[in-house]
């Protein structure tokens, strides 16, 4: 065992993840979780037949760490995979909905773009090179490059699916690093698409578009229940963590459980909380980082979870689900069709479908009333669906602060970020606001974070 103590704040997915390579370094690890339970925003519970995920409903395997974890933990017989029908994804434009075409036939026969946005696509490979990526949003970037239609119909979607951001505001280079290099190192989107790939199956990994989507047979949070169950006795929950300071030599942090106040010293820290409970807790030792941390945007989310009998529904469930431009003007953002994407969500003659309502688009989500939002939701989501049957089951999950933003200048914050822990020693800042938003990319920063605490 290494004599080194370790504390991590939070036992979502980042903080089991890097507990669990420094375990396996043997390291003394220890994990502080404010809530009853494990997993941050990977929830999954089950209500009658039907499985519900609150929070991340899958994860793209971009990095082989992932299988590692799984294999680890004894997750193999679990890990299921996405059937291939839920390949085809869909767009909504006028009312209707259109399959997002993945070559160059499905392309030139779509409704979804028109004659005109088709060929403004062609110029791309003839598109100079931007000036400066950190204060440009993905907006202008994808305009510029392939032109207004494909910024609305494709990007503004997808950006709202990922991010239930605005694409005028997140900035392309930090919450979309991959896309931007392709112009940045290659000189634009499709030279780099062909010469990436090759530098990728270099390094095992795949790209986010070719990854194939995974979850477990029982919900994506057996994930971190299955690496919790591996640091038995490293894990204390319902521990609130109000202060963090240097003595001595030593990091002290005081925590309050059941109404006590206690202090657990230790050697480093690795903070793998929100940035906003990062701020409260680190408020003692530097003002600035507060100000950082509090200025990362996190929007509302309601996630609403429906489940409908198979036979009402009154088009073919043959897809991921449909997204919603912002041009659309709906109450909701899109909707993923859950019991076609993978099994065990739900008995045979019924469809589960889960859908996100709020966002950046509707940042004052939780002044609204909640039964006006779930009806207004569901009252479009049944035209879209060719139903007018009401659903069986209907649950709800708000999320008040629910995805960090990489807005313009998040560099800033970055940068911030890196002074802040070279300049106390011992302290990682890790976490979703950092290193990417999806469920492989924190896997791939916890392995990051970890190698950075066993090297110094």
């Amino acid at each position: 065992m290494n004599k080194k103590k370790i504390v991590i704040l939070g036992a979502g997915i980042s903080g089991l993840a890097t507990a669990h390579w420094l375990n396996k370094n043997s390291f003394d690890v220890k994990i502080l979780e404010a809530q009853s339970h494990v997993g941050g925003a990977m929830q999954t519970i089950k209500e009658e037949d039907f499985l519900i995920d609150f929070g991340p409903n899958s994860g793209l395997e971009t990095t082989p760490l992932i299988r590692q974890i799984v294999e680890d933990v004894g997750l193999s017989n679990e890990m299921i995979y996405a059937s291939e029908i839920s390949n085809k994804r869909y767009i909504l434009r006028n009312n209707k909905l259109h399959v997002l075409p993945m070559g160059l036939t499905p392309f030139i026969k779509t409704k979804l773009f028109s004659a005109k946005g088709k060929l403004r696509l062609f110029a791309e490979p003839f598109i100079g090179k931007s000036e400066d990526g950190y204060y440009q949003s993905i907006a202008q970037f994808v305009e510029r490059r392939l032109g207004k239609e494909f910024l609305d119909y494709a990007i503004d979607p997808f950006v709202s699916g990922v991010f239930a951001g605005d694409p005028t505001k997140l900035s392309v280079k930090s919450a979309f690093p991959k896309l931007y290099r392709l112009e940045e190192i290659y000189g634009g989107l499709v030279k780099g698409m062909i010469k990436g790939a090759r530098e990728r199956k270099k390094r095992a990994e795949e790209s986010k578009q070719s990854a194939k989507m995974f979850s477990f047979l029982n919900g994506m949070q057996t994930f971190p229940k299955a690496i919790a169950k591996t640091l038995e006795g490293k894990i204390e929950l319902e521990c609130r963590v109000k202060s963090v300071e240097r003595r001595a030599g030593k990091w002290q942090i005081k925590f309050e459980k059941n109404g006590l106040v206690s202090t657990i010293e230790c050697d480093k820290i690795i903070s793998s909380v929100p940035a906003y409970v990062a701020s409260e807790i680190f408020c003692g030792l530097d003002s600035e980082l507060v100000n950082h941390l509090n200025s990362l945007y996190y929007p509302p989310v309601m996630v609403l979870y429906a489940g409908f009998r198979k036979s009402d529904i009154g088009i073919p469930l043959d897809g991921f689900g449909f997204l919603i431009p912002s041009k659309e003007k709906k109450k909701f953002l899109g909707a993923i069709w859950s019991s076609t994407i993978f099994p065990n969500r739900c008995s045979e003659d019924h469809a589960a479908f889960t859908l996100f309502v709020g966002g950046t688009r509707s940042p004052k989500l939780l002044e609204e009333e909640k039964e006006t939002l779930i009806n207004n939701a569901l009252a479009e989501f049944k035209s879209i669906m060719n139903t007018k049957a009401d659903p069986v089951i209907v649950k709800t999950k708000m999320w008040s602060k629910a995805i960090p933003q990489y807005n313009i200048g998040y560099v800033e914050h970055e940068n911030y970020f890196q002074k802040f822990e070279k300049e106390n020693p011992g302290i990682f800042l890790s976490g979703n606001y950092r290193g990417g938003i999806s469920v492989g990319d924190c896997i791939k920063n916890s392995e990051h974070v970890a190698r950075k605490v066993i090297e110094k």
